[in-house]
């Protein structure tokens, strides 16, 4: 009797689990089914549409998806400004840094395989590495400059927490701006005539803007983690996260270049003028990328700026995560593994996690974000977060870049969790 007892315990339980973790991003019937009240998301309407009157952005797509569950999904504005093109809730869009997260994604897919410890010097795997040095003077003039020995090596887990001292191509400080582009290095946005490997090669041997581990510094970290995962797995890094990630959820708009067919739902990039208005980029973007990208075929894979894609499909990433590594039917992490990216790796002047920004009890009276909460955005004005607590997901994507809105995101935050029905 004991054993039949059990039985049925142990069926109840993997049933709540069951119910707890839908296997696929469901939509409502209206959102209340989801805890939160449908007038109240008319806020969010306002708010986005006033943006638009105003011509502060062209459009926008945001997803609300709760328990699972799609609670909020719509497109304002247009895909294109001069053509008055509507935009669609399924069009694809340059998601720039939310590329991190991905990768970082795939690399601890390769550390639950044993391919490398967090700790391990990434010259162990990418010789160019060794003996790093730290930018000590800079000449203007030239770009040239003055370097001495680094007090100890890059690690792997430097990399997830931009405290490398690997600075950014293009949006990074003013030295390294120039020295990165004398040497030929990209920022990753658009670069589709190069080739990964040979391009983190080159910023091996190139000086650190501070010693590994002192401080947190933006940088190009994820695409040499990118490049790790080539060699890790002996993939391409696009290879890789097609097989390992993107067809198992079943994440069918995201790509480094996109196919012809799906051209016509990529949404056209847009600036902010001198007046904070919308203008079509007459100059190209960062370090001399058509705008028009990623409507070509390419070769550079970069892990910390390459992707497009759509809400839904970012939104299947970020369910993951909520589900203890486990969507559509696949196991992608452990449950373990999945704490350990989500824990504060104490790296001075910021919070993070391996791969994500983090909402901890340090910065919590910032926001109205859970504790737990992991999120990032993009440089074109995509903003996203997955609250643990509230099993909540929130997107909302523009593609703007150079903008005085920023702050749409973290409007759009507040009119989300002040949504709630219960």
């Amino acid at each position: 009797m004991r054993n039949v007892s059990f039985a049925i315990a142990l069926l109840c339980f993997v049933s709540v689990i069951a119910v707890s973790q839908p296997k696929l991003l469901t939509p409502v019937a209206k959102p209340e089914e989801a805890g939160l009240s449908a007038d109240r998301l008319l806020r969010i309407d306002k708010m986005v549409n006033e943006h638009i009157t105003n011509k502060w952005i062209p459009g926008a797509v945001v997803l609300i998806v709760r328990n699972g569950k799609i609670a909020y999904h719509k497109a304002y504005g247009y895909s294109d400004v001069e053509s008055k093109a509507a935009l669609k809730k399924d069009d694809i869009f340059r998601i720039a840094s939310q590329t991190k997260a991905i990768t970082s994604l795939a690399a601890m897919m390769l550390w639950e395989e044993g391919k490398f410890l967090l700790d391990d010097p990434i010259s162990k795997y990418i010789p160019e590495f060794k003996n790093a040095t730290v930018l000590k003077t800079f000449n203007p003039k030239d770009s040239s400059y003055a370097s001495e020995p680094a007090k100890g090596e890059v690690t792997v887990r430097h990399l997830f927490t931009h405290s490398s001292g690997i600075d950014y191509a293009a949006i990074g400080s003013t030295e390294f701006k120039a020295i990165y582009a004398k040497a030929g290095v990209p920022s990753g946005i658009g670069n589709n005539d190069m080739v990964l490997a040979d391009r983190i090669k080159i910023l091996g041997k190139l000086p650190l803007k501070h010693n590994p581990g002192e401080q947190w510094t933006y940088g190009l970290n994820n695409d040499v983690l990118g490049y790790l995962v080539e060699i890790w797995s002996g993939m391409s890094f696009d290879e890789f996260l097609r097989k390992r990630i993107f067809d198992p959820l079943g994440m069918k708009d995201t790509y480094f270049y996109l196919p012809k067919e799906k051209y016509s739902r990529l949404v056209t990039l847009y600036a902010g003028g001198k007046d904070g208005k919308i203008v079509k980029p007459e100059t190209k973007a960062y370090d001399n990328v058509n705008p028009d990208y990623p409507k070509t075929a390419g070769t550079y894979f970069s892990g910390g700026a390459g992707l497009s894609s759509t809400v839904e499909d970012y939104a299947k990433f970020l369910q993951l995560f909520l589900n203890n590594g486990q969507y559509n039917g696949v196991k992608l992490l452990s449950r373990k593994t999945i704490e350990l990216m989500l824990t504060d790796q104490h790296v001075p002047g910021t919070h993070v996690g391996l791969g994500f920004g983090l909402e901890t009890i340090e910065n919590d009276y910032q926001s109205v974000l859970s504790l737990g909460t992991f999120s990032w955005g993009g440089a074109f004005n995509t903003h996203y977060w997955a609250d643990p607590k509230e099993k909540l997901i929130g997107l909302i994507f523009t593609n703007l870049y150079q903008t005085p809105y920023w702050s749409i995101g973290d409007k759009f935050k507040t009119l989300t969790y002040q949504s709630f029905a219960d």
